[in-house]
C-alpha cells in the first residue's frame, strides 16, 4: 500500500466560518428584538437576551477574525503545523482526524500532543490545485515502522 505524497496547505480564516457567525449574529439579535416585541411587559428580560445575543455574536466574530494563519503540512509519517507568525514554531509530528467534509470544505481536529485540541478549517478555494492531495492525505493511513521488538514471536 503506498501513502499519500507529501503536502502542504494554508490554513487561515473560513469565508463560511466567518458568514456563518454573521448569519448567527443576526438569527439572535432578531430573535431578541422579536421577543421584546411580543413580550412588552418584561423589558428587562429583552435587553438582556439583546445583549447576550450581542455578546455572544461579538465573542464568536473575535474567534473567528483570530484564527491562526499558517500551513499545515503531511509528510507521509503525520501532520506537522507552522504558524505564520514567528511566536509558534513548526510543531511534533501529529495526527488528524475528519470531523466534517463538504467536499469543499474540511474540519479537521489535532489528535494528541497538544492539552487543548486544534482545530482546522480547510477550503478548497484556498489553494485548488492542492485540493486533491491534500484530500488523499487526509485519508491516507500514516506509515508507521514497527519496533523490532514490537514484532510477534514465530514460534
Amino acid at each position: 500500500m503506498h501513502s499519500a505524497p507529501s503536502v502542504t496547505y494554508p490554513v487561515g480564516r473560513s469565508r463560511l466560518i466567518g458568514a456563518l457567525v454573521l448569519a448567527g449574529l443576526g438569527c439572535g439579535v432578531s430573535a431578541a428584538v422579536l421577543g421584546a416585541v411580543q413580550a412588552s411587559a418584561l423589558p428587562w428580560f429583552a435587553v438582556a437576551g439583546l445583549a447576550t445575543a450581542v455578546m455572544a455574536g461579538c465573542w464568536a466574530g473575535l474567534r473567528w477574525w483570530r484564527t491562526p494563519a499558517g500551513h499545515l503540512s503531511w509528510d507521509g509519517q503525520g501532520w506537522a503545523w507552522s504558524a505564520d507568525s514567528a511566536l509558534d514554531g513548526p510543531s511534533a509530528p501529529f495526527v488528524v482526524l475528519v470531523c466534517l467534509d463538504l467536499q469543499t470544505a474540511l474540519l479537521l481536529r489535532q489528535s494528541g500532543g497538544m492539552r487543548v485540541a486544534r482545530w482546522f478549517w480547510l477550503e478548497r478555494s484556498r489553494f485548488p490545485q492542492r485540493w486533491s492531495a491534500l484530500r488523499r492525505a487526509v485519508y491516507s493511513p500514516a506509515i508507521h515502522e514497527a519496533a523490532p521488538d514490537a514484532l510477534p514471536d514465530p514460534q
